[in-house]
């Protein structure tokens, strides 16, 4: 390959978290604008990039499942490792067979380059920007990696509704929280800001693409602005952008539970369910405060539920809250285990994101797992256990909009739903919907719940006037 026209294109496989996703859908729009085409398989690609996450030893063993799966459909593919593994253990993945580039977080940025010197567009290529920290034979792989982080963000491609009806704005990286079970550090760096006023361009930029619902995203994203040369608080960003920009509606990703201050509370009540999803992520990872103290969280059970109430009262019983929980962390008891249970009980979930403790290498968790594990089976059982809870607290908060008109935007269907007429959709307040007739991605409308189906998922009537076309076109069939 040696000329644009010549590739067949690129395919490109996120793992992991929503910031992650960021990362790997700002890689592709690079990639597109340099004049690349993507590919939905990677078996017709002459190029796959996975982008991987390292949270879990299972995250891991996923990303080297899927780049031996990826060889063997296609020995030609170049694959391009990047992402948190990446970071962590460049040379696990560059002795791996078909890898030709293992890129680190720390050069993520120039990835779109690599995969044209890759392709042997060699002009394309600022090889100046490059630094080889590391250039290991095994397998035939260059690596990019080094702990400064310096080509970290991917700030140079305009967000737009493509692929992606909400896509994710990644504004801030890297956190120093030091959370005893976390590999964020080593693998992401210190928290790093993008600028106000790049955020902003990027914000009004995804508006006059016809952009609706922008999610904003980081991997620490309460701390944004902390490091700025200027210091600004993330609650001020928020408002410059609701008060500001035409965007019609802003919803915030994952955000720690302290940095939930009252300035941000405050936008919450002043325009939740406007210009604001009523949407809350908050990790609470475990309700034992006994646990939480050894995983070194800087907050208690009770503050956590403290944020809850404040958040109710700014938004409403409209507000859906999600939290991450952690089951087996190292010493966890039994008693442990059933406060979390009972914490978990007591609060309003919509949902819950739920992990098996994972000790990662390089942690205070590593040692705490070898000093005091917990059994393989017991974690087995609390992980059943907490599905069958969150299951129970998803179907009650969804029951309590059956019958109820809620905002929504129309998301990309697939293809077997489509075909029977429907389209998959998300309320403002984070509940996926299926609404009964054929309409276009990115589109914000009002829409009547009228029960749950077998998957536990809303269904809905669309806008009279739509349903009135619905019927029509379908009595003309």
């Amino acid at each position: 390959m040696h000329t644009l026209e010549e590739m067949s294109g690129f395919h490109i496989e996120n793992f992991g978290c929503r910031a992650a996703r960021a990362d790997g859908e700002a890689v592709g729009a690079r990639l597109l604008a340099l004049g690349l085409a993507a590919v939905n398989e990677r078996g017709d690609a002459d190029v796959v990039v996975v982008n991987t996450c390292s949270v879990t030893a299972e995250a891991d063993r996923e990303a080297r499942a899927f780049v031996r799966r990826t060889h063997r459909r296609n020995p030609a593919a170049k694959i391009v490792v990047t992402g948190c593994y990446a970071q962590r253990a460049p040379e696990e993945l560059a002795g791996m067979a078909g890898v030709a580039a293992v890129v680190g977080n720390s050069h993520k940025a120039l990835v779109p380059e690599i995969i044209l010197g890759l392709a042997g567009i060699g002009a394309q290529t600022d090889s100046a920007k490059i630094v080889t920290v590391q250039s290991l034979l095994a397998g035939g792989a260059r690596v990019w990696v080094d702990d400064r982080f310096a080509h970290s963000f991917l700030e140079e491609a305009q967000v737009v509704p493509g692929m992606q009806t909400r896509p994710n704005l990644k504004i801030q990286e890297g956190c120093g929280n030091r959370c005893t079970f976390c590999v964020i550090p080593q693998t992401r760096g210190s928290s790093r800001s993008l600028p106000q006023a790049w955020v902003m361009r990027q914000v009004e930029g995804f508006v006059a693409a016809g952009g609706k619902e922008l999610v904003l995203s980081g991997i620490n994203l309460g701390r944004w602005g902390r490091d700025l040369p200027e210091p600004s608080t993330f609650s001020t960003l928020v408002r410059k952008i609701v008060e500001q920009t035409n965007l019609p509606r802003l919803r915030l990703s994952s955000i720690e539970p302290m940095d939930w201050d009252a300035e941000l509370m405050d936008l919450m009540a002043e325009f939740g369910g406007k210009r604001l999803a009523r949407h809350a992520h908050l990790p609470l990872q475990s309700g034992s405060d006994a646990v939480l103290r050894r995983m070194h969280r800087r907050y208690r059970p009770w503050h956590y539920a403290e944020k809850v109430a404040a958040l109710l009262k700014a938004a409403g019983p409209e507000l859906t809250l999600g939290a991450d929980v952690m089951v087996g962390f190292p010493g966890e008891t039994d008693a442990e285990f059933q406060e979390t249970i009972a914490m978990i009980r007591t609060l309003p979930f919509g949902y819950l994101h739920l992990f098996p403790f994972s000790p990662r290498p390089g942690t205070r968790g590593w040692a705490l797992h070898a000093a005091d594990p917990v059994a393989t089976l017991v974690v087995e059982e609390r992980m059943e256990a907490l599905r069958a809870l969150a299951a129970e607290k998803s179907e009650a908060h969804r029951r309590k909009f059956v019958g109820r008109e809620l905002d929504a935007i129309t998301l990309h269907t697939p293809d077997a739903l489509r075909r029977r007429g429907r389209t998959t959709a998300l309320t403002e307040n984070f509940l996926p919907v299926v609404i009964a007739a054929e309409i276009e991605a990115n589109q914000l409308m009002r829409v009547r719940a009228t029960g749950l189906n077998a998957e536990k998922v809303l269904e809905a009537l669309p806008p009279t006037g739509l349903l009135n076309q619905y019927a029509a076109t379908a009595m003309s069939v």
